[in-house]
């Protein structure tokens, strides 16, 4: 029974990260919009077609549809199944083997912060580069909505064949670097606020809730630079398709020669606040997003 239960985070995790991706994909379609428009060196995106969330809603509600807000939804899907599976599931059983050799918790029984945010960042490096693909296809099916891709699989056959195996993991390190951030802040903050708010509300939903709108707001403050970086990277490819599904060569087949690259040429043609394209989504977004998963999380515990 013992062995059974170590797999239970690693499924609760997942199914929550599931339940919380369809809840607010929305959103996160919005911030993929904003973050890759604006870009002086790539005509495709150089106009700035929305002037915020709002805007980005009510343009790509009323000009592709409402299906338009969940085009990518799958990969997405398949993504949380991958990523938040294995991501939460070792974090908890990092701190699981860090509690057993004296490694987590304090003499006055407090956890280490930096034990935490250790087990954090690898759980998040481990997963978000093996998940990478996942991304690459929900980023590209964002972007270009519903008109340039035949789901999921049409996608997918797309950049393999002008792409190769290499643009499926196109933005992997700035992934990491950003499932890094994310988890490093987020994790620690959850758990901290969790604990600090133990008295006043016990282990119940008003906790889980308020200690998932602070780590909500830490991690997009912190990770949002290089989820912009992340995600121009990913949308970057050396071919073009128009509508009618003729391929040709891209207008300019490489925009960025890696992360460091993009965030100068970003800063340089688009000034410093350009790396924050996209934070109002981005923390909108992580605020139901971490809501929904750690409620849904806290509740499968029980069973």
């Amino acid at each position: 029974m013992a062995e059974v239960k170590d797999w239970r985070p690693f499924v609760y995790g997942g199914v929550a990260s599931i339940t919380a991706e369809f809840g607010t994909f929305p959103i996160d379609t919005t911030k993929t919009r904003l973050q890759i428009q604006g870009q002086k060196i790539d005509q495709t995106f150089s106009q700035l077609r929305y002037r915020g969330m709002t805007d980005a809603f009510v343009k790509i509600s009323r000009e592709e549809g409402l299906g338009a807000l969940y085009s990518g939804i799958w990969p997405a899907v398949l993504r949380q199944a991958t990523y938040g599976t294995i991501k939460f599931g070792t974090y908890y059983t990092l701190k699981k083997l860090a509690n057993e050799r004296g490694l987590l918790i304090n003499e006055d029984g407090s956890e280490r912060v930096w034990s935490n945010i250790l087990c954090a960042a690898a759980a998040g490096a481990i997963s978000s580069a093996i998940a990478n693909p996942t991304d690459v296809l929900k980023v590209r099916m964002q972007v270009h909505g519903k008109g340039q891709h035949k789901g999921l699989l049409g996608c997918f056959g797309e950049i393999y064949r002008y792409e190769g195996v290499r643009g499926l993991w196109r933005g992997v390190g700035p992934t990491a670097q950003r499932a890094v951030v994310i988890a490093s802040v987020e994790l620690p903050v959850y758990d901290f606020c969790k604990l600090q708010l133990m008295n006043a509300f016990g282990d119940h939903v008003a906790n889980h809730f308020i200690s998932s709108f602070i780590a909500s707001l830490g991690s997009a403050i912190a990770s949002t630079p290089i989820d912009v970086i992340r995600t121009r990277l990913m949308n970057q490819r050396p071919v073009s398709m128009t509508m009618n599904g003729v391929v040709t060569a891209a207008a300019t087949p490489k925009l960025y020669s890696g992360s460091l690259d993009c965030a100068v040429q970003t800063i340089r043609n688009e000034g410093l606040l350009a790396l924050y394209k996209g934070f109002i989504p981005t923390w909108v977004r992580m605020g139901p997003w971490n809501i929904i998963f750690f409620i849904t999380y806290e509740q499968l515990k029980k069973y």
